[in-house]
């Protein structure tokens, strides 16, 4: 099989695993015990409206009928309408969406950065200090909660030395980088960077000690392995056996956890979105859930599931890329 029909068909069944998810999304709003209006109309909504919601959404309808009308209209762009905030539902969640990937990413930037030069030093210098001091880390990181962690970075950094701020996104990264381009101005990235740089270490620390130790054993069973004696044996430098040879083996599973742990990220940013007031994808969950919005809470828990797949999807094709040996079948 080809590298494009591999991708075809890892696309298609995407596709079907995105219509579960919306049948799912779908059905869990009637799977809840009330009135359907009662979930979408606001709290102090009058009968009238309540009777007009219920027309408009077609709930006076067979449930495959609505079932099917919830489809076409996802197939066009449209999520509902959020009687709540009296905004198009697609167009709330879209808005807060680049905030919650600006943060992903961030935070998987920052954990790539740390933890694989940290496991190659932790697995080429065994049972001396640094490694040690590796571990301790990495044990630590994924001990350590979340929401904890961005208090007490908030508490040091931004509360008693003031270094940098508590909260909130006032630019986003496309935002700050046309300025730099346009015009020359550093502001806007320098800006940028002071009011993620604690969310991505607080989103990020949990990832960073799982690829921390996933690289450490990673390279530890490659560098025992008989091509690294023969590439040794044949003069090679150290530092090509490791870095090119050792470490691209590594890198397999590495990629593996790197891209479930992407789409984990987006979805499970809630909490330090919370912590840090940030604008995203993972604050609207919370704010829907808590007024019942239910057209906003659909839509979010659709992209979110449909950046899982997607995430996937890439993360199968740069196994082409790091090991040739992958069988497309």
């Amino acid at each position: 099989m080809s590298f494009a029909r591999f991708i075809i068909k890892r696309s298609l069944q995407g596709i079907f695993v995105v219509w579960g998810v919306v049948t799912v999304v779908f059905l869990l709003r009637f799977s809840t015990p009330g009135d359907p209006v009662n979930f979408i109309a606001p709290l102090d909504a009058s009968p009238e409206l309540r009777q007009r919601i219920a027309e408009e959404l077609g709930l006076n309808q067979p449930l495959y009928v609505q079932y099917l009308d919830y489809l076409a209209g996802l197939l066009t762009g449209d999520m509902g309408y959020s009687y709540i905030s009296g905004t198009e539902a697609a167009a709330r969640i879209f808005a807060r969406l680049p905030a919650t990937v600006e943060l992903a990413v961030a935070a998987t930037v920052v954990a790539i950065v740390i933890s694989i030069p940290l496991g190659v030093v932790s697995a080429t210098r065994r049972h001396e200090p640094a490694d040690y001091a590796a571990t301790t880390f990495s044990l630590a990181g994924i001990s350590t909660p979340n929401f904890w962690l961005g208090i007490m970075l908030v508490l040091v950094f931004a509360v008693q030395l003031n270094f940098l701020p508590t909260s909130r996104r006032p630019v986003g990264f496309g935002q700050a980088f046309e300025l730099l381009v346009l015009s020359g101005n550093y502001a806007g990235i320098v800006l940028w960077l002071q009011h993620i740089t604690l969310p991505a270490i607080t989103l990020g620390t949990y990832f960073t000690a799982l690829v921390t130790r996933l690289t450490r054993s990673g390279m530890l069973d490659e560098l025992g392995k008989s091509y690294v004696d023969a590439a040794r044996a044949k003069g090679l430098p150290e530092t090509l056996v490791r870095y090119k040879h050792a470490l691209r083996n590594t890198l397999i599973p590495v990629i593996t956890v790197l891209g479930l742990q992407l789409g984990s990220l987006i979805g499970g940013a809630v909490i330090t979105e919370a912590v840090f007031a940030w604008p995203g994808l993972g604050t609207l969950v919370i704010n829907s859930i808590n007024t019942r919005d239910w057209p906003l809470i659909q839509g979010s828990l659709i992209v979110i599931g449909t950046s899982f797949v997607f995430v996937n999807i890439a993360v199968d094709a740069l196994y082409a890329y790091v090991n040739p040996q992958v069988v497309y079948d």
